[in-house]
């Protein structure tokens, strides 16, 4: 049941690209997620709408369309632009593995929005009426006050994040990108062997997941070791 019929070095590559877009996904996930909450919080009005409007509109749609959407869409308009700047048809092609990142990017950082927004509120508002009185501008609050408060409270809901970014890496297949489910996929049709190469998948999503969650949980043990002495 396990002989993946000389396939096993394909899924080993499609495990390197499904942890290929993790960590390119993760940095972005976190910039959108602290742009979002800090929108949601400012004292602005039209920053609020945007930011409320974006995690709306993002969490309201499924994860799929957006990838079909920013794939197709996005190689469209950009061909336009450049159309529109050359003054003469140009054919562009975006690479399904950086639409997938995007994709996924924008989907991810309206959840972190979210868990950023409700670690900005879970810092004191003793120590930010303390740092204004003693004449804090609100960009110096922000760096020295709560950024550095700021993963504490938000690991463990980025830890839940990214557990979902692993298994919806899987999605990213539909437009190409040979990751863990495509290899499978492949393989399966290939040799007539569904169940071997799916189980074997799910095995893979289930090692990434727990090798995740337990650095994740040693990061949060980590961040709350001086809270615990206290």
């Amino acid at each position: 049941m396990f002989d993946l019929y000389g396939r096993g070095w394909q899924m080993l590559e499609g495990g390197f690209v499904t942890i290929q877009l993790c960590l390119s996904v993760l940095p972005f996930m976190i910039i959108i997620g602290l742009l979002g909450a800090s929108a949601k919080l400012s004292s602005f009005r039209v920053l609020r709408v945007i930011g409320e409007s974006y995690t709306v509109i993002i969490r309201g749609i499924p994860e799929l369309l957006v990838i079909l959407l920013i794939y197709f869409g996005g190689t469209i308009a950009i061909q336009n632009l450049a159309e529109w700047l050359s003054g003469e048809e140009t054919r562009v092609d975006i690479p399904a593995f950086w639409s997938g990142v995007a994709a996924l990017a924008l989907v991810q950082g309206a959840f972190a929005s979210e868990v950023f927004r409700a670690a900005m509120q879970s810092i004191p508002v003793g120590q930010i009426e303390a740092a204004t009185a003693c004449g804090m501008t609100p960009r110096q609050i922000f760096l020295r006050i709560k950024l550095p408060q700021l993963w504490r409270f938000a690991l463990p809901g980025l830890n839940n994040l990214f557990q979902v970014l692993i298994k919806d890496t899987a999605l990213i297949s539909v437009v190409g990108v040979e990751e863990i489910m495509r290899k499978a996929a492949i393989g399966a049709g290939t040799e007539k062997a569904p169940f071997t190469f799916y189980l074997v998948a799910m095995l893979m999503f289930l090692a990434f997941t727990t090798i995740s969650l337990f650095v994740f949980n040693r990061l949060e043990k980590r961040a709350a070791r001086g809270i615990a002495r206290a």
